[in-house]
């Protein structure tokens, strides 16, 4: 990267300064905190009352993005000033100086840190405008979640296509030997290499759309938030949100191609939108997009009308209040009614490259409470579908035992000597639960890893005076998807 010396000086600086997560925090408290995650500098403003020390400085330079007495950011930044405004850090004269970019200490529960560098947030202050068509778009829900759920683990490889400010490289360099970060934003390759010399980490950067930069190379581990907004075609979209393709096109480009980019028993993992255009058949729809020989797992966890969409992402763009605001929304839901789409769906994705011949695809709704991060729940799901792929047979001469975290919730008249239904619910992960009958619930509680599963079936066979064939019949189906859910292991 060009200014590279600029950049170490400036991370000793902000070392210095213990320009850190917890240190921010320390001073703002938490009410600032959430008060910035309102796009409200008041309350963060409030609790740094008079002080002018260098941390103080620091925060109201890039967080509240004040502009400052170029004294007091020489304090705080010595001989830095001037190596900035010419790198477009930060502008300025002798007398003012203010940030061009966001610099954000950013630290995660993995233990990833160091400093993100995107463009300022768009509408602090509830002074929202429409921003450049090149926006790189800085730590947000969206990155958040996406770091949540990927699986994480040694790798040799791995893929953040699309890496705009460069959140998810920091992660994927705690645990993948070699990271490719990709866009097709010129700027965000920009801004994203100072976010890697400033964290101390040093991903292959790639400049291009797709899988275009990594043509003829394949990961152990691909993970993305592609620009999966929906919007009507045109000169107006934003590049960090929006691609050229129509629709969900390209999520599904993604998915479809991930096969060529992954190694075998690697795996993709999306945060992305999906277009509804028949509601009863949109998980078949999801399905085709899934290459042969790959399982996958498509979990949608919210589901918007064309309007709560458009209105989000119009208010994204800053347009709440615009003039254009009106003929924007109706550009919006003509494009949406000529295609179709009745709603979107937002969600996880993972397709993993099992080479399986009868491959394991699952594709719901589950807006349900998840234990975060859900990455490992992911990488459970992926070793569990495994166990569930073995023949009857082998099942059946399996020592299965119940998860650990299985709780049984019963439900029934108050009073009334039996309930009217049993449920097993998993306390971790996804947080599954299967409702049982007398004969799945006997199995399941002898299940402890004393016993094949054949003989303890054949034994609640006998207690219930049953066909035991008939049982097995009966019950290997939905003993595979407890299997596949993790409910089952050995």
């Amino acid at each position: 990267m060009k200014h590279t010396d600029t950049a170490d000086r400036l991370r000793e600086a902000l070392t210095e300064a213990d320009y850190t997560v917890d240190a921010v925090l320390g001073r703002i408290g938490a009410e600032g905190q959430r008060a910035l995650g309102r796009n409200s500098t008041v309350a963060a403003e409030w609790a740094l009352g008079r002080e002018t020390d260098p941390l103080a400085t620091l925060i109201r330079l890039w967080l509240l993005q004040q502009p400052l007495p170029r004294k007091a950011v020489d304090r705080a930044l010595p001989e830095m000033v001037d190596p900035l405004i010419t790198a477009d850090i930060l502008t300025g004269d002798a007398r003012t100086v203010t940030a061009s970019v966001d610099v954000r200490p950013y630290a995660a529960d993995d233990g990833t840190d160091g400093w993100v560098v995107s463009d300022l947030v768009n509408g602090l202050d509830a002074q929202p405008t429409p921003p450049r068509s090149d926006y790189v778009l800085g730590i947000s829900p969206a990155s958040t979640s996406l770091a949540q759920l990927t699986m994480r683990g040694g790798i040799s490889s791995a893929l953040d296509l699309g890496a705009g400010c460069g959140v998810q490289s920091l992660h994927l360099s705690r645990h993948a030997r070699r990271v490719v970060a990709t866009d097709l934003n010129p700027r965000a390759n920009q801004l994203a290499a100072w976010t890697y010399r400033l964290s101390g980490v040093e991903p292959e950067q790639r400049l291009g759309s797709l899988y275009e930069p990594v043509a003829g190379e394949a990961f152990d581990l691909i993970v993305t938030n592609p620009p999966y907004v929906m919007s009507p075609p045109g000169d107006r979209r934003l590049v960090y949100r929006e691609g050229s393709m129509v629709a969900d096109g390209l999520v599904e480009a993604i998915v479809r191609g991930c096969v060529d980019h992954l190694n075998p028993g690697g795996s993709l993992q999306v945060l992305g939108n999906w277009a509804i255009l028949d509601s009863d058949r949109w998980a078949e729809r999801l399905a085709d997009w899934i290459p042969a020989g790959c399982d996958a797992l498509v979990m949608e966890r919210e589901r918007l009308d064309p309007f709560e969409y458009i209105e989000i992402w119009l208010a994204d763009a800053g347009l709440v209040g615009d003039p254009r605001h009106g003929e924007r929304y109706r550009e919006w839901l003509d494009y949406f009614d000529d295609l179709g789409i009745t709603g979107v769906g937002m969600g996880w994705l993972l397709v993993h490259r099992s080479g399986s011949t009868a491959p394991d695809i699952r594709i719901e709704q589950w807006p349900h409470a998840v234990e975060q991060p859900v990455g490992p729940a992911f990488a459970a799901h992926r070793q569990a579908v495994e166990y569930a792929r073995r023949s009857d047979a082998e099942v059946l001469a399996t020592n299965w035992r119940l998860a650990d975290d299985i709780v049984q919730e019963t439900i029934g008249e108050p009073g009334a000597p039996d309930p009217r239904h049993i449920v097993l619910r998993s306390q971790r992960g996804f947080r599954r639960a299967v409702e049982v009958d007398t004969a799945l619930g006997g199995v399941l509680g002898a299940c402890d890893g004393d016993l094949p599963l054949g003989a303890i079936v054949s034994a609640v066979a006998g207690l219930l005076d049953v066909d035991a064939e008939a049982l097995v019949t009966d019950l290997l189906p939905r003993i595979r998807r407890l299997l596949s859910d993790g409910m089952l292991t050995h």
